[in-house]
């Protein structure tokens, strides 16, 4: 029973100690025209330690005015967790390498969520 309590107690007091500070992590949303470019960003945002996590929803819709017209096109959404602090550079990434003349990033802060899956993303991107 002392090992239990002993885990049970450390658990609590780990999470205690390492309280979230909302809004430091954000969720970014990037559309893409298929699943092929999508993977390929999603894949650098990774590898570049600009994303811990990126989720893509594939098969949306999109309708929108686009230089006087109303599109309607197929794409694909990328949810991606990073640092807030990171999301300029994600940005200037994701402008660089997208294939749209204006590529989609916006970010929304993350207020709360599971300890340590925020920890999780928080030790992944670096500051």
């Amino acid at each position: 029973m002392v090992p239990l309590l002993r885990t049970v107690y450390q658990r609590l007091f780990s999470m205690a100690a390492e309280a979230y500070t909302p809004g430091s992590l954000s969720a970014a949303f990037v559309t893409c025209p298929n699943e092929k470019v999508g993977k390929e960003i999603a894949r650098a945002m990774v590898e570049k330690h600009l994303a811990a996590c990126v989720n893509i929803m594939p098969q949306i819709t999109s309708i929108y005015e686009w230089k006087g017209k109303i599109e309607e096109d197929r794409e694909v959404l990328l949810m991606i967790k990073t640092r807030s602090s990171q999301i300029p550079v994600l940005t200037d990434f994701v402008r660089s390498v997208h294939p749209y003349e204006v590529a989609e990033v916006i970010a929304l802060p993350i207020q709360q969520g599971n300890a340590p899956y925020l920890q999780w993303v928080g030790e992944t991107v670096p500051e």
